[in-house]
């Protein structure tokens, strides 16, 4: 009887968007989330990367967020929490998700690591510099250049997301 109740004890799934600009964490925050939840990490850097495809490739990026996308619908459907690593610079990518993922009953986290531009620029310097797997090359020109497209999110819209459960560090 205790086995029974244990085995079916799981947490729900949640899906688990990161949202920000390159530097702001979401790598680090992730790793760390899929370990303690736990959850499925999809990052498409690291995929990229790994595939010998060039990370600035937009074509190829969007076909694989769309198959990670349909992947991690999957995976909620089974009872697996997913955390995508996109970055979801719009809100409109963050709204979609959040619908379809509510769509089949699961709790959505929204993620939102923010840092002054000044900041980024010395992580991403720092990241450059170890030429670690799966991470793209960001020059500080790149990065103003993202800053122009990037929408964070406002409290309007961090509210409409649900909180970590209790326990949980965010």
């Amino acid at each position: 009887m205790l086995r029974r109740f244990l085995m079916n004890a799981s947490p729900e799934p949640r899906l688990i968007l990161l949202c920000g600009l390159p530097g702001s964490g979401k790598t680090t925050l992730a790793k760390r989330l899929a370990r303690e939840i736990p959850a499925v990490r999809l990052c498409p850097d690291e995929w990229m990367a790994d595939l010998g495809i060039d990370l600035f490739d937009e074509q190829t990026r969007d076909r694989l967020e769309r198959r990670f996308s349909m992947h991690a619908q999957d995976l909620l459907r089974l009872g697996q929490s997913v955390i995508l690593e996109f970055g979801f610079w719009a809100r409109s990518e963050r709204d979609e998700k959040r619908l379809r993922a509510r769509a089949l009953g699961v709790p959505v986290e929204l993620h939102y690591l923010a840092a002054p531009i000044d900041e980024l620029c010395r992580r991403l310097e720092a990241r450059n510099g170890a030429g670690e797997p799966g991470t793209v090359p960001v020059s500080r020109e790149l990065l103003e250049e993202y800053v122009k497209f990037f929408q964070a999110p406002d409290d309007d819209e961090l509210g409409l997301f649900d909180e970590p459960p209790a326990g949980r560090r965010g």
